[in-house]
């Protein structure tokens, strides 16, 4: 019996034909997706669902869903899926996630010759019939020196239309090497050159916890009199009132925004000002980059449900059910390893090396490599899933290794990630016991056997007497209760750790407090 997929939004003919071509069944109901209950009524009859933005499948939804295999949505965003009900129904989530890059760039350096030369303020000045010739003094772009603010697959597509306009390029990217950068033609920087040189600057990368007003009011302090700023990323990346006010002293001559912190956006701080130029959020749409989307997500459909191949998908790596559950608690083993040293890691990565020993070298390796390294980009990135993070890692030059070997150590098997930044190496171990549950067991050489809590914090120390009792009177002072307690050494006196789950957010003022204790090297906190 052939799969029936079912589009309930506005999707190409040409990716309906797709679909038709290889010979699977095509329910075509493109306003579907505003009517939940309908959906509901019906999602029972489909093997796959091809979606855009309006179709919400929800757990409600979802749980009608005894025959859905994949959700397909043509575009970036998944905001619209709840991902773990889709998860625990065994649906897989798939997204599209460089169909829209071109289209993107290409509206960044759109906003920014319009900000250059004051176009949209031009254009309804002139059809207002005043003819203010003398007012709108413009700047070329020739010369000037762009900064981008992440060099992923957006940031290089505009790098490599800057350079073509004859500007300077320099890039921040911590997950950018040397060797990418030179092939991009950049210049690798750090994030305080980009404020103090760049005359424009254009931010792509997605929003988290390290990237969140990445440009607020001390860094628009350290940038040009004059440098214009353009944002088609994500809203919350700029600090808008800092901006606003920046602006309007004439310290940023110019900002041109496509995204804004709430969406969609009826009001805004911005709006109004005579140097801004505000979109609607346009980045993706153009007819081709529509298309784009419609036909790729199609074609992931139609290969997973035909033969099972997985691209771009969100929520699970490629495997088989036969392999799934012998490798489920090793992918999620492989997963918090790479966090692990994601979350400590501050610098540009150069090199990841993760060693299989035993019985799990004997395993589907690249599903835990896959895993571990969306585990290691997704601090920093965001929007990294164990399909596209091997591309990603690739794309910013990351040298990738694998190293299979039969066990060497007390453990049946044991999983090592090996970090190497342009400043020092960090290794992580673990491995999962007959409980299934994956645990930490060695740390840049020093044993330890705990749990991954759902958060912890970190502390590396000298081995000293009074650490403990004064580092857990902070955490009963802060009324943060602990629930585990795992120390470590290399030898008496000498480096060690404290690897402490806690109930709860860790404030920041307590990390503070941590690092400000005699004898300690770092502090940190850590969610898994």
């Amino acid at each position: 019996m052939a799969p029936k997929v079912l589009i309930s939004d506005a999707l190409s003919p040409a990716a309906v034909q797709i679909f038709k071509d290889r010979g699977i069944e095509v329910d075509f109901q493109p306003s579907l997706g505003k009517d939940k209950e309908k959906l509901a009524e019906i999602i029972g009859n489909y093997d796959g669902l091809a979606i855009r933005s309006a179709t919400k499948a929800t757990a409600k939804i979802l749980e009608k869903a005894n025959r859905l295999k994949v959700i397909g949505r043509a575009g970036i965003g998944v905001d619209n899926v709840e991902i773990p009900a889709a998860t625990a129904k065994g649906i897989i989530v798939m997204n599209t996630p460089f169909g829209n890059s071109i289209t993107t760039a290409e509206h960044a350096i759109t906003l920014m010759l319009s900000l250059a030369r004051e176009i949209p303020q031009a254009d309804a000045s002139t059809q207002a019939g005043k003819w203010e010739k003398n007012r709108f003094m413009g700047v070329e772009i020739t010369g000037k020196t762009l900064g981008i603010i992440g060099a992923g697959n957006i940031g290089s597509i505009v790098a490599d239309r800057a350079q073509g306009l004859k500007m300077k390029v320099v890039a921040y990217d911590p997950f950018l090497s040397p060797e990418r950068a030179r092939d991009l033609g950049v210049e690798k920087v750090e994030l305080d050159d980009i404020f103090k040189r760049a005359d424009f600057i254009t931010l792509h990368t997605p929003l988290t916890d390290k990237t969140r007003n990445i440009i607020d009011g001390a860094a628009i302090g350290m940038m040009k009199k004059g440098v214009r700023i353009i944002n088609c990323a994500r809203g919350g990346l700029v600090d808008e009132h800092a901006l606003a006010e920046a602006l309007k002293s004439g310290h940023v001559a110019g900002a041109a925004f496509d995204v804004f912190v709430e969406e969609p956006a009826t009001t805004n701080v911005l709006f109004g000002l005579p140097n801004v130029i505000c979109t609607p959020h346009l980045g993706a749409s153009t007819t081709e980059a529509q298309e784009n989307v419609a036909l790729q997500v199609a074609e992931q459909m139609s290969d997973y449900l035909l033969t099972g191949a997985i691209s771009n998908a969100i929520n699970f790596p490629s495997i088989t059910a036969e392999e799934a559950p012998k490798l489920k608690p090793f992918i999620d083993l492989a997963e918090k390893l790479g966090s692990f040293a994601g979350q400590l890691t501050e610098t540009g990565i150069t090199m990841v090396q993760i060693t299989y020993e035993g019985v799990v070298a004997e395993m589907k390796i690249k599903a835990l490599t896959s895993a571990a390294l969306s585990g290691l980009l997704r601090p920093m990135l965001g929007e990294v899933n164990v399909v596209s993070a091997p591309v990603i890692a690739k794309e910013r030059g990351m040298v990738v290794e694998e190293v299979t070997r039969a066990a060497q150590s007390d453990y049946e098997s044991l999983i090592t990630v090996t970090v190497t930044t342009g400043r020092q190496e960090r290794s992580v171990s673990g491995t999962v016991y007959h409980d299934q549950k994956p645990r930490l067991v060695d740390i840049k050489g020093i044993r330890v056997d705990a749990e991954f809590g759902k958060t912890m914090i970190y502390v590396t120390n000298e081995d000293k007497p009074g650490f403990i009792g004064k580092f857990a009177s902070l955490l009963g002072d802060a009324r943060v209760n602990i629930a585990t307690f795992h120390l470590g050494r290399l030898q008496p006196g000498g480096d060690a750790i404290a690897l402490v789950e806690v109930d709860g957010d860790v404030p920041a003022e307590v990390l503070t407090k941590i690092m400000a204790l005699p004898h300690v090297k770092q502090a940190k906190a850590l969610r898994f």
